[in-house]
């Protein structure tokens, strides 16, 4: 078999043909970009690209080049019960509520007439999520029925531009600036972005004629990544910002196994099966100590699990010590019973 692999600086593609290399799998470097891509893929027998969110050009066609070539019996990964809800929790919130997952419960309207009238009955605080994004961006809590008629009203006008805004870019580079993980380097881009947006971080469109709340659930100072590869799990918990609500791209992150209970484990192990995942990464959360599903995403930053200390098979049997998920991901392809 042979594997057609999109590299790219910086992403899974680098572990994916080191993994290839070291296992003597047979592999070819192609690129998703050009025009011949299918002809580039004639002589093998899978396509794998690590694509990004926050790729104007990915947002384009990724998700439809994978899944053409999945229809051509090719095997891709991510394929396409992996990668059709990635990067949108509005497909995700009909996934997790079709297979009646534990999800926090989530609202979404389509007009302005349906979200008043919710506005009008709900209470507060509520979370406000566009339905793409990653690290917290664009997630602001609502706390009260002035701000989420702001909200609703922007949302079906002028709508929201999907990019970083700039001050909040700034105060998170600050953030991480002050406790160690950036440098001040990092500290003057985020001040150049007053100035200038630069395109790979825009979207080519602006998000509206839609709304999405979720129900804000109190006294979580944390949450917990479980990401589940071809019948194995990881997980780190990310600790909320400081006087914050979110955890996800915190950066304050506790990997000891005591931190992670086996009903967590559990729930992911069996909602990706459901899903019929390669790789899920599922943010979780607790209400009355049962866990919650907020969202999933196939993708994720590779250096912030390199300090877990072990995985979980589907048994729940742990495994102590370093280990490869991206091989996983090679290997998930390579199987053609899964």
């Amino acid at each position: 078999m042979k594997i057609g692999i999109h590299s790219k600086t910086g992403n899974f593609s680098e572990r994916w043909i080191k993994y290839c290399e070291e296992k003597g799998i047979k592999y070819k470097i192609v690129n998703c970009y050009d025009n011949d891509i299918i002809d580039q893929l004639r002589d093998c027998d899978a396509l794998m690209w690590h694509h990004y969110e926050y790729s104007k050009i990915d947002y384009l066609f990724a998700k439809q080049l994978l899944f053409a070539i999945q229809v051509s019996g090719k095997k891709v990964f991510p394929n396409f019960n992996t990668n059709w809800h990635y990067d949108d929790k509005i497909g995700q919130k009909y996934l997790f509520e079709s297979i009646d997952a534990p999800l926090v419960p989530t609202y979404i309207f389509y007009s302005k007439e349906d979200a008043f009238r919710w506005l009008n009955e709900t209470n507060f605080p509520k979370v406000f999520k566009l339905r793409n994004g990653a690290g917290s961006w664009n997630v602001k809590i609502v706390k009260n029925r002035k701000i989420g008629y702001h909200l609703v009203n922007k949302a079906f006008d002028k709508g929201f531009e999907h990019t970083h805004p700039p001050l909040e870019f700034f105060k998170e580079t600050w953030r991480n600036y002050k406790l160690g993980k950036n440098q001040l380097s990092h500290v003057k881009t985020a001040l150049k972005r007053f100035i200038y947006i630069p395109k790979r971080h825009r979207k080519p469109v602006i998000e509206r004629d839609y709304i999405y709340f979720q129900e804000f659930i109190p006294d979580n100072y944390f949450d917990i990544r479980v990401i589940v590869i071809y019948g194995r799990a990881f997980a780190i918990k990310r600790m909320v910002r400081e006087n914050d609500f979110r955890a996800s791209g915190s950066g304050d992150i506790q990997y000891s196994i005591e931190n992670f209970n086996e009903e967590t484990i559990q729930l992911a192990f069996s909602t990706a099966k459901k899903i019929g995942s390669q790789c899920a990464g599922f943010d979780i959360i607790y209400q009355d100590k049962k866990p919650l599903i907020v969202e999933v995403s196939f993708a994720f930053t590779a250096e912030v699990y390199e300090k877990c200390e072990g995985y979980w098979d589907e048994n729940l049997n742990f495994y102590k010590g370093q280990f490869n998920p991206y091989g996983w991901m090679v290997d998930s392809v390579l199987d053609e019973n899964r």
